[in-house]
């Protein structure tokens, strides 16, 4: 099933973009330069994990892959995260924002994305179908 693109999944794309942009030029130039706490490993890794999945939520987005749903809700959790770590470390104003738009739109575009959902689009069937092992 392809999805087609709406008003609604261009402004996720635009906030994931935004909120890739935001971590990566963060961390690798304030955090980096500002060392301390802003490069401690537990920070410095959700920032980069973070602008990882926007970015690759993006990339589901635009290719119109009938799983992004799926990643657009493990996309609002990373950076829910990684706003709660910017916002602790403090200086961090610019991602905290980008972070919370980015979880606030892939929350909405993940809907109702559910494991039986996943699991029915992954076999290309009914979520209701039993799961055959390949063994």
């Amino acid at each position: 099933m392809v999805h087609a693109m709406n008003e609604q999944m261009e402004q996720c794309i635009e906030a994931c973009l935004n909120c890739y942009r935001t971590c990566l030029r963060e961390g690798m130039n304030h955090c980096l330069e500002a060392g301390g706490k802003h490069v401690e490993p537990m920070h410095f890794r959700l920032m980069m994990n973070c602008a990882e999945m926007c970015r690759t939520s993006a990339d589901f987005m635009l290719s119109s892959s009938n799983l992004h749903a799926r990643i657009c809700a493990a996309c609002a959790e990373v950076c829910d995260a990684c706003a709660r770590s910017c916002e602790e470390v403090g200086e961090m104003e610019e991602c905290v924002q980008a972070c919370r738009a980015c979880a606030e739109s892939c929350r909405s575009m993940a809907g109702g994305a559910s494991n039986a959902s996943f699991q029915g689009s992954m076999r290309g069937q009914d979520s209701d179908a039993p799961v055959k092992s390949p063994m």
